[in-house]
């Protein structure tokens, strides 16, 4: 079973920048594709963006498109998300996560999960 650590949270004021990355377990990492969610006190999680396997696809949630980029190195295992621009609606526990099935698209479903890391954008 995979483990995903993530790391970079913290808190930053509006319009500032975040990384976030996620260590990934295995040697099978080069073949999923990576996903970013989060998910907000007394919301449900939501997607945030995610890469494929082979960093030819990436999608963004649309209230993130254009402030975040989300990229993976294969041979780190190792999957990034550089969050720009931010605003208090991105404050949120951020997850790092694995497609259920290898060489997939990228759209889902995802069923490995890290521990998550908490964001906070104050105004």
């Amino acid at each position: 079973q995979v483990q995903l650590v993530e790391s970079g949270g913290g808190l930053v004021q509006t319009g500032g920048s975040l990384r976030l990355s996620c260590a990934a377990s295995g040697r099978t990492f080069s073949s999923y594709a990576m996903g970013w969610f989060r998910q907000a006190p007394g919301k449900e999680r939501e997607f945030v963006a995610a890469i494929s396997c082979n960093n030819d696809r990436t999608y963004y949630a649309d209230s993130v498109k254009g402030r975040f980029t989300i990229s993976r190195d294969n041979a780190k295992n190792t999957v990034a998300v550089q969050m720009n621009n931010l605003k208090p609606e991105d404050t949120a526990v951020y997850y790092c996560a694995r497609e259920s099935a290898p060489y997939g698209s990228g759209r889902g479903p995802f069923n490995s999960w890290g521990q998550g890391t908490q964001v906070t954008v104050s105004s």
